[in-house]
């Protein structure tokens, strides 16, 4: 067992080291000139993903926010379950975040999505929607990429395949975001 534990870990360590910081630099800069404009960051994913893009929103939307005194305009497309599910039936599963990005979506806000294999149908619609639309776009990824990759303005890639390591990776990179606000002025 201690044996499957170190190489885990030790893959893991590898998986974080993938992470391309100028990349995640300049994410952190989309979501400051977001902030700055009062633009709308939608945040999406399914399953492990879907509950990341919820912990970032509350980590951007409360912790960040209260650390500038301004707020971040947040939300996460995967929360409301009463309209998941009202569009997963009446249309389909893959209109399940594009429908409210419809409603609520503007050129120059943002949409942050995360898949380890990036090929989620619903994502890639979304974001093939979103790019249509003038919307700034930024997936993070496992190393398949996926449809979601060449869609994004910014994507950041994990180099590894295991769900759980990569969706690990990803919410550090959720993390670096929202303490980048919380932490550094300057990035204020």
């Amino acid at each position: 067992m201690q044996a499957w534990l170190a190489r885990y870990i030790e893959a893991q360590h590898r998986a974080l080291d993938s992470i391309p910081l100028d990349a995640v630099e300049r994410v952190v800069a989309t979501v400051r000139r977001a902030w700055e404009e009062d633009r709308q960051i939608f945040v999406i994913g399914n399953g492990g993903n879907a509950a990341s893009a919820s912990h970032f929103a509350t980590d951007l939307g409360k912790g960040a926010s209260d650390a500038l005194g301004r707020r971040f305009r947040v939300i996460t497309l995967a929360d409301n379950v009463a309209w998941l599910t009202a569009i997963g039936n009446d249309y389909c599963y893959e209109d399940v975040f594009v429908r409210p990005l419809e409603n609520y979506a503007r050129p120059g806000d943002v949409l942050i999505g995360s898949s380890v294999s990036g090929n989620s149908p619903n994502l890639v619609k979304a974001f093939a929607w979103a790019r249509d639309r003038d919307l700034r776009t930024i997936a993070f990824v496992g190393e398949k990429k996926g449809g979601m990759a060449p869609l994004a303005e910014e994507t950041i890639v994990v180099a590894d395949g295991h769900y759980g390591r990569v969706e690990d990776v990803q919410m550090t990179l959720y993390h670096l975001i929202c303490y980048a606000f919380m932490e550094i002025k300057e990035t204020a």
